[in-house]
């Protein structure tokens, strides 16, 4: 008989209740049994009917039976709560991006390999149901050999209004939906080693909000001949706008994540089931249907279940989120000193990676 995975999330925010919603009606094999929040943790807990809540989530490692927790904090916590879980023994997921600087992932890393803990990379483009298709066809051969990949995040802004303060975030859009384009399009064309990175953002929109840029465009060059093509936005009204472009020798193929599975919708108040996504759904809007599904929140946990069951094989580790942190460094070098980074990279030790556009080092 499977025994059952008993979780902890941390966080109450939007994400936090994006995984919540996951597990209760999707997942297999595991039960949230706490959540851990400085600010609303009962309330969260009571309304999702989670049966332990806590203001410190040091706290809720305490308990002998949590298995894994969901990182679902602000970017700054990232490294503490996961090294806090991992000495703990508990198996960690973290949400994107992995956390603000190299050095962290580093240590978040080694701490969970010495404590023997898996450590995975939460990123839901992987699972999300179109694109996973469209993965496919590559590995079917559908297009023949791809050379480039082409995908795109785009709305007017994060969800949680902390990723304004890139004190806290440790970036802009490229860092919220960079983190997305970058894997995808990474894991289409089999991760490849990196060539070069080239990138160009600006803040357009949000001067006023963010010292963050709030429009990226970054071209990725992987060895074999292959590249990406991102462009990520906080510059862009009308809802969620999330595109997948694949070209091969033989053929290509474009997945529109949510058109085709969504309803036209107009609203004057806004929508949704959490408070900060209501203020983005104002005017026309793409209305998701089955929204976490289609987006592969339930799949990548369903998947992070298992691996922590021993019956799959981590498709995201805390490497590959660093090597999509490695990457956003370069993006943010490359905009700052107006040129292309080629690979081997050693990236210049900072305090956070936007630090390296605003504050170049020429």
């Amino acid at each position: 008989m499977t025994r059952t995975i008993k979780v902890g999330l941390v966080g109450s925010g939007f994400v936090a209740d994006i995984h919540a919603h996951a597990f209760r009606h999707f997942v297999q094999n595991a039960e949230v049994v706490a959540v851990a929040s400085p600010h609303n943790a009962q309330q969260f807990a009571k309304a999702r009917q989670i049966p332990n809540a806590f203001n410190d989530y040091r706290e809720m490692l305490a308990m002998d039976e949590l298995d894994m927790i969901h990182i679902c904090a602000p970017n700054d916590l990232h490294r503490s709560i996961a090294v806090d879980a991992a000495n703990a023994g508990k198996h960690v997921v973290c949400e994107k991006p992995l956390c603000k600087t190299l050095e962290e992932a580093d240590e978040m890393i080694e701490t969970c390999r010495k404590k023997g803990v898996l450590l995975l990379y939460a990123e839901e483009l992987l699972f999300a149901p179109k694109y996973v298709r469209a993965k496919q066809l590559v590995d079917e051969g559908a297009v023949g050999r791809p050379f480039l990949v082409k995908q795109s995040e785009e709305h007017n802004g994060p969800h949680m209004p902390w990723f304004w303060d890139v004190n806290r975030s440790g970036g802009g859009v490229l860092l919220d939906m960079g983190c997305h384009s970058i894997e995808y399009t990474r894991w289409v064309l089999g991760k490849p080693p990196v060539r070069s990175v080239t990138a160009f953002m600006d803040t357009f929109l949000h001067k006023d909000r963010t010292q963050g840029e709030d429009h990226a465009f970054a071209i990725i060059e992987y060895e074999g001949g292959q590249m990406a093509m991102i462009e990520n936005s906080w510059a862009k009204g009308g809802g969620v706008d999330d595109r997948a472009e694949i070209y091969g020798d033989k053929g290509h193929t474009r997945a529109d994540l949510l058109r085709g599975s969504s309803l036209l919708t107009y609203s004057e108040t806004g929508y949704g089931y959490a408070v900060e996504k209501a203020s983005t759904t104002r005017g026309y809007t793409f209305t998701m249907f089955e929204e976490n599904w289609n987006y592969g929140f339930p799949q990548e946990i369903q998947h992070f279940v298992n691996c922590v069951l021993g019956t799959e094989t981590p498709l995201e580790t805390g490497e590959d989120g660093r090597e999509v942190l490695k990457i956003i460094y370069a993006a943010y070098q490359s905009a700052g000193e107006g040129r292309k980074i080629c690979w081997p990279y050693q990236p210049p030790t900072v305090e956070k990676p936007i630090d390296l556009w605003k504050n170049p080092q020429r």
